[in-house]
């Protein structure tokens, strides 16, 4: 049999191929998580070893550590019934297993194979843009979209989750235009694709259009904010906005409703509660017991420290707002051994990247603020390969600002910094914010 895009599968059954076609529908939409759906696939055909890749890759994407055994064990169970498979459905094994041994890259290129041979595979193309994003590789967030998407019939259902990854991909290389353009005709359309607004709201985020961001989101909320695992990060932007217009009551409102509590169950939906407490508090906002409060239910010691080098600095950035100095230290300590013994992406990142951040952060918490920009400046050309988007790696260089301004900074570096911001996004409430702070 063939799925509905002409991608060979190891099932004779229809039933079973519908239940995994639905949970692929979530894999791409974010509208609940896939797993019942693949429970009903392997039920409907125990010998077909699909639903249990689909499983392991699910949740491989998360890259959350605790989830690390169950993606093993569905790769196991996926060999056992190896003798069945397709060609395509043993590459896929192939390539998931150096995704949970943690070859990023190594993965990445087998599923470009797997596109190669079947550009409509939507799940290939997905989970490689998911690991082009950790691994900050831009370039093919875009191009790798680019070279499958002639090969997608207009009238296909899936197409439209295809451009909104492409939406994305061009905003990360600066394809503003474009990306927008994709972005707000996918939205147009009667599909619901919350990387379609995301795009959009990165758009409006790296060119200062703050004001037209709040009212996208606004308008755009039922499409991102119902029943989305998307939701969080959603919220996140729009924080943005209201900090790019200096409306921190609106932020830290937010903070409380729909990004920090009970709204983050995984770690990649903390490290926007993480992200925009630190900027929050960069910006004088008084956070109050936040901290605490992002920090519950995630593990912020060293047992799985080199799992993520982006998900490791933002379990730092918490330490340091929690003035836990120690763990901190712990945790920079164990990135650093970790990363040492290594070749994988995520070491390779926190080498390059992550230890000497983690770093630059520690000797700004301590005021040392010339050894703070010493180690900062620098990375702000070479962050990409920690992962993550270009807004998310704006931390590092909201912290510059931040020490360039404190008394005692580096006042020419900070009017630098800014006049670029200025450049880029225009003279927001934010930009007059550190400029006030420049020449006070």
């Amino acid at each position: 049999m063939n799925d509905t895009r002409g991608n060979p599968v190891g099932t004779t059954s229809p039933a079973a191929l519908s239940h995994a076609e639905i949970a692929l529908w979530r894999l791409v939409s974010f509208y609940d998580v896939p797993l019942a759906d693949l429970d009903a696939a392997a039920a409907e055909d125990p010998a077909w070893c699909w639903p249990h890749l689909m499983r392991a890759g699910f949740l491989l994407s998360l890259t959350e550590p605790a989830l690390l055994p169950d993606a093993r064990a569905a790769l196991e169970q996926a060999e056992l019934r190896a003798a069945g498979a397709t060609p395509r459905e043993r590459a896929h094994h192939a390539a998931l297993s150096r995704c949970a041994a943690g070859d990023w890259l190594g993965a990445c290129t087998a599923w470009e194979q797997v596109l190669l041979d079947h550009p409509r595979d939507l799940a290939a193309l997905q989970w490689a843009h998911f690991f082009d994003l950790h691994r900050g590789d831009a370039r093919n967030l875009r191009a790798r979209v680019a070279r499958v998407l002639p090969e997608w019939p207009h009238d296909d259902a899936l197409r439209p989750y295809v451009l909104g990854l492409l939406a994305f991909g061009l905003e990360e290389c600066g394809h503003y235009a474009q990306a927008e353009a994709v972005g707000r005709e996918v939205c147009a359309g009667a599909a619901k694709v919350p990387a379609a607004t995301h795009a959009v709201a990165h758009v409006l985020e790296m060119q200062g259009r703050h004001e037209e961001g709040r009212q996208w989101l606004a308008q755009m909320r039922p499409v991102w904010a119902e029943d989305n695992g998307f939701a969080v990060h959603h919220a996140w932007h729009l924080a943005l906005f209201h900090l790019e217009a200096m409306d921190l009551p609106a932020a830290l409102a937010l903070y409380d409703t729909e990004v920090g509590g009970a709204n983050p169950v995984l770690t990649l939906q903390r490290l926007d509660g993480a992200s925009l407490l630190w900027r929050l508090q960069l910006l004088g906002a008084d956070v109050g017991a936040r901290w605490s409060d992002i920090a519950l239910g995630w593990d912020l010691g060293v047992r799985d420290v080199g799992h993520s080098a982006f998900n490791d600095l933002h379990a730092f950035v918490v330490l340091l707002g929690l003035r836990d100095r120690v763990r901190a230290q712990a945790l920079l300590a164990a990135a650093q051994r970790r990363a040492e013994r290594g070749a994988e992406a995520p070491l390779q990142a926190a080498r390059e990247v992550g230890v000497p951040l983690m770093r630059g952060l520690l000797a700004f918490h301590d005021g040392e603020l010339a050894e703070a920009i010493r180690l900062l400046l620098p990375l702000r050309e070479r962050a990409a390969p920690l992962g993550g988007s270009q807004a998310q790696r704006e931390l590092i260089d909201w912290t510059l600002l931040a020490a360039c301004t404190a008394p005692g900074g580096e006042r020419r570096l900070g009017r630098a910094l800014l006049n670029e911001r200025r450049v880029a996004r225009g003279n927001t409430p934010l930009a007059a914010h550190w400029r006030a702070r420049l020449t006070r």
